[in-house]
């Protein structure tokens, strides 16, 4: 054991203080988690492990601002690292800065196709393209979500809110009946499933 922990260290891999946060963070102790990453940068300040982890439990606790400073920090110093691209993105999301999450979720997609977060990354983007009402992209975007977790009901649900505005009323429709054939109670999509039967009738 000895032998591998010596390995992992001497070859680059995350030392065991991230691993730690690693483990706080997913065990949803995200304020333990903020606390190990803030000691490990004192002795390590260009660790990108640290501030990875650090950024995503500074947004899981609703502290976007904090989230966008050291995210800020980070990206200085590996302006390529997609995890610290797609914090700064979620940072802008939560902050109301449509066009500068954009940018950075854009980044990912490019940097990062296959990576970790692409599906969450899209449904930013679907959601910020309704937020400007740009209901042919949100579409594109909510329908590439919705292909890499098919099984995400409140998702098919705003890709059926998304046509709907566009006046796709069909596919619409489609979107609203997958996501109620996950969730049979998701109050969204039963509303919105009526309200687009409604528009499709012919007067």
């Amino acid at each position: 054991m000895v032998g591998l922990l010596f390995v992992a260290f001497s070859s680059g891999l995350v030392p065991q203080e991230q691993e730690d946060a690693l483990a706080a963070y997913r065990n949803g102790e995200y304020a333990e988690a903020v606390r190990i990453c803030l000691v490990e940068l004192e002795s390590m300040p260009r660790n990108m492990n640290s501030y990875s982890v650090l950024g995503w439990s500074l947004i899981a606790l609703g502290r976007y601002g904090e989230a966008l400073e050291y995210a800020d920090k980070a990206y200085q110093i590996s302006p390529r690292d997609p995890r610290i691209i797609e914090i700064l993105g979620e940072a802008h999301y939560y902050l109301g800065d449509n066009l500068d999450a954009l940018s950075f979720f854009e980044q990912y997609a490019i940097l990062a196709p296959t990576g970790d977060r692409i599906e969450n990354v899209y449904f930013f983007m679907g959601e910020i393209f309704i937020r400007l009402e740009e209901y042919n992209h949100a579409d594109i975007a909510l329908s590439t979500a919705v292909y890499h977790a098919p099984n995400s009901s409140s998702w098919w649900s705003r890709l059926g809110y998304a046509r709907e505005m566009a006046g796709d009323y069909r596919y619409s429709l489609d979107a609203y009946e997958k996501a109620l054939s996950l969730n049979p109670s998701l109050t969204e999509a039963v509303r919105g499933k009526q309200r687009v039967r409604d528009l499709a009738q012919p007067e």
